[in-house]
């Protein structure tokens, strides 16, 4: 293989990375242990600093190794997915990373996966649900549905729904804690919250037609939704949640809605970001606009 350039650097760390050891890369590559050693050492000296920790028995990874694994990895597909392109006339085609939070994800992108997959047979789709934030940039996803205002990025968006939240805790939980009557009283309740960082962490409510907010705490914090409402469906405390996680437990009674009179009536736009301009990958723009065909009614080709 070609080495010269970074991009045969890239390949050459990547598989280092993926195979644990030079020596399993080099036959990989078709290398010689000596020539992949050459190669990371010129990567590390070009970079000015330390990548991989090398023992008798493993290899690790420095957290500049990590970060530049991840933009590695980001380059090599999209390098890839351009020279295919190329060749194929733009057939979408490859790995295409998505991330979204579990409770969305369950309700509105996995039945479309199947679709999507049916109308692009050659597009792998690589889903990872979590409410943690990916960083697209950083090689972490292509897309990544978003909830609530976005910050200012370079990346772009596309809007395909929006939600609202409500505040939610069991009947039995009700039963021995009691029923709160007023904002205020979430202050003898136990609250399920959040461990992410959020743009307000704090919890919204409306009285006398002013929002204010409110500063609540509990002994349990999560990252995911869904977690955060199978807790409060045992009993745990009281969630404030997007209500498409809890729709079906509103409907059954396994959940009660509190404090309705004081709803803000928040509603978070949920996007599509991506990367875009005239280099996106065709798999990321056909997959965009699916989900806006699919969950607005519109179709539209991202850019």
């Amino acid at each position: 293989m070609d080495v010269s350039g970074r991009s045969g650097e890239m390949e050459v760390f990547a598989r280092v990375a993926q195979e644990g050891s030079l020596s399993a890369a080099a036959r990989a590559l078709g290398l010689t242990p000596s020539a992949v050693s050459r190669i990371l050492a010129r990567t590390e000296q070009r970079l000015g600093t330390r990548l991989l920790l090398r023992t008798t028995r493993a290899i690790t990874l420095t957290p500049e190794g990590e970060a530049y694994l991840l933009g590695a990895r980001r380059v090599l597909a999209d390098m890839q997915e351009v020279e295919q392109a190329v060749t194929d006339q733009g057939v979408p085609r490859g790995r295409l990373r998505v991330s979204a939070a579990l409770g969305h994800a369950r309700q509105t992108v996995v039945p479309l996966l199947a679709a999507f997959s049916a109308r692009y047979p050659q597009v792998l789709v690589d889903l990872s649900l979590s409410d943690e934030v990916a960083d697209i940039l950083g090689g972490q996803a292509d897309v990544a549905l978003r909830f609530g205002r976005l910050p200012d990025s370079s990346l772009s968006a596309r809007a395909i729904g929006e939600t609202g939240q409500v505040v939610v805790a069991s009947p039995e939980y009700l039963q021995r804690c009691g029923t709160p009557q007023v904002p205020e009283d979430l202050a003898s309740h136990n609250c399920l919250r959040f461990n992410f960082r959020r743009a307000a962490p704090d919890w919204p409510f409306r009285r006398d037609g002013q929002v204010f907010w409110l500063k609540v705490t509990g002994n349990i914090e999560c990252s995911s939704g869904e977690a955060l409402a199978q807790l409060a469906r045992l009993g745990a405390g009281v969630a404030r949640i997007g209500t498409f996680t809890v729709a079906d437990d509103l409907a059954s009674g396994r959940l009660v809605p509190l404090l309705d009179a004081y709803n803000p009536d928040d509603r978070e736009p949920i996007h599509a970001v991506f990367v875009g301009g005239p280099a996106m990958p065709a798999r990321v723009r056909v997959f965009v606009d699916f989900l806006v065909e699919q969950l607005t009614g519109h179709q539209r080709t991202a850019g």
